[in-house]
């Protein structure tokens, strides 16, 4: 598949990044020299020096026999002019187009991506889907992500062990006989930075993230295994009132009237505008770093305290003051992947990251046939992939202990005809099988090689 991305910036990068090692072939387009040199020497893709909606850039960058263009530069306008270009005078089948300004996508204006207009065929929203994931943090104590699978009739969930983790030091073939009606997978294991595909000799230990699959009827139950039995949070604080404070604090008051919400902004005008806009949702003005400030919002009984300014800096900062204060849970905005590694050891509970989130969106589009979603689960771990069977698998009829997966791969779960099915070494694979399966990321090249060529997997 031949993919031009306009925009070397963090997105940019991190999908030029994810499939050059799967040996796709790319180009990046980027105005900043330093960026494009710098993505070029690192990489395996072509880099082009210019305006990512010029037409004489875009034919230089070979969008001609183009299967798909990625615009996700820092300007709406130039995504989507690009996309414009790309589908009317270039023909090119697939156009993804990041759009951050909301104006652009309100209904009313709907009829702006036809392919008589701007023909875009993929939207993606940062800022809207920061906000779902954050929200999903928020209705899931205990967790450090959560994601939706075939419908929601299956989570991936994410938790960190503690000392009050009961399972820890516990081979995971004995989580059967402890929870013999429990429909959960344990996928991945994030130790020191080492990325751990389980077997049942494998144990769980103390800071561990472990990822599993679950029904999400269980979901509950399955974080108390975990040692996680938070209650239901009652009152929130959001510390930043853009556009992510005000989707988040939208989504609280429709779904969860019962939480008493409270939101910080530092822009008198932005402050008025909330206080308008929102219903139940008291808004301050005032600095999120304030000691008197914090505590006018609260935070000293706050169940969550939800850090969203448009500095990564400030959001660790006040994660912090707020924990020291007395919040029981901090959600923190982090853009930058160089804090990534340092803040859990810092006392943040959740991180959550715009490009990972951003990625996975457009991940889901890349990869080939019956894909229903892809995860990308943080830097350098992997991604939940969530597929249909086809017919002409060879996987079908097989018990999965006779099928000949790449390492580093693991299936959490199976759905057949909207049931939920644990894999075990017996179970075998029908037509019309959603799969979930976690691939750690140096498998994600052979897995799709595997499935798509032979099996018509993806």
């Amino acid at each position: 598949m031949k993919i031009v991305i306009c925009g070397a910036g963090e997105v940019g990068s991190s999908i030029a990044k994810y499939l050059s090692e799967e040996g796709g072939n790319l180009t990046v387009i980027d105005q900043d020299a330093d960026l494009v040199r710098q993505i070029s020497q690192n990489l395996d893709v072509r880099g082009v020096i210019g305006h990512a909606s010029h037409p004489d850039v875009l034919e230089r960058a070979g969008i001609a026999d183009a299967d798909m263009i990625i615009a996700v530069t820092h300007s709406d306008e130039v995504n989507m002019v690009a996309c414009k270009i790309a589908h009317h005078m270039f023909k090119v089948p697939t156009k993804i187009a990041r759009i951050r300004s909301q104006v652009y996508l309100q209904p009313m204006w709907a009829e702006l991506y036809t392919n008589k207009a701007i023909p875009i065929d993929v939207i993606i929203s940062p800022e809207l889907e920061v906000a779902r994931a954050m929200k999903r943090r928020i209705e899931t104590p205990g967790a450090i992500d959560v994601i939706p699978l075939a419908d929601d009739k299956v989570r991936l969930v994410g938790v960190r062990c503690t000392a009050d983790t009961p399972i820890t030091a516990t081979p995971l073939r004995q989580l059967t006989s402890l929870f013999p009606d429990m429909k959960i997978v344990i996928v991945g294991i994030k130790r020191n930075d080492r990325v751990i595909i389980p077997r049942g000799d494998d144990e769980m230990y103390d800071d561990d993230e472990v990822y599993f699959v679950v029904e999400s009827d269980q979901c509950q139950r399955a974080l108390s295994a975990f040692g996680h039995e938070e209650v239901a949070i009652r009152s929130s604080v959001i510390l930043g009132g853009g556009n992510i404070g005000l989707f988040v604090a939208q989504q609280l008051e429709a779904d969860h009237p019962e939480i008493n919400l409270k939101i910080v902004e530092f822009d008198l005008a932005r402050a008025e505008f909330l206080s308008e806009t929102l219903n139940r949702t008291t808004v301050l003005h005032g600095d999120a770093l304030s000691p008197e400030i914090l505590a006018e919002a609260g935070v000293a009984g706050a169940g969550t305290v939800i850090a969203v300014t448009q500095n990564d800096e400030t959001n660790i900062l006040a994660s912090l003051l707020a924990k020291k204060r007395g919040a029981l849970r901090t959600v923190t905005l982090i853009n930058k992947s160089k804090y990534n590694t340092l803040v859990s050891g810092l006392g943040v509970d959740v991180v959550v990251n715009p490009r990972s989130i951003t990625v996975s969106r457009i991940l889901q589009h890349v990869r080939r046939g019956r894909i229903h979603s892809v995860y990308n689960l943080q830097d350098d771990f992997g991604e939940l992939i969530e597929a249909e069977a086809m017919q002409t698998s060879g996987l079908i009829g097989k018990p999965l202990r006779q099928l000949n997966l790449p390492t580093g791969t693991r299936i959490g779960a199976l759905i057949r005809k909207g049931k939920v099915i644990v894999p075990r070494g017996e179970t075998t694979v029908n037509s019309g099988d959603r799969i979930i399966m976690f691939v750690a990321k140096g498998a994600v090249k052979h897995v799709e090689k595997l499935f798509s060529v032979r099996l018509e997997f993806f």
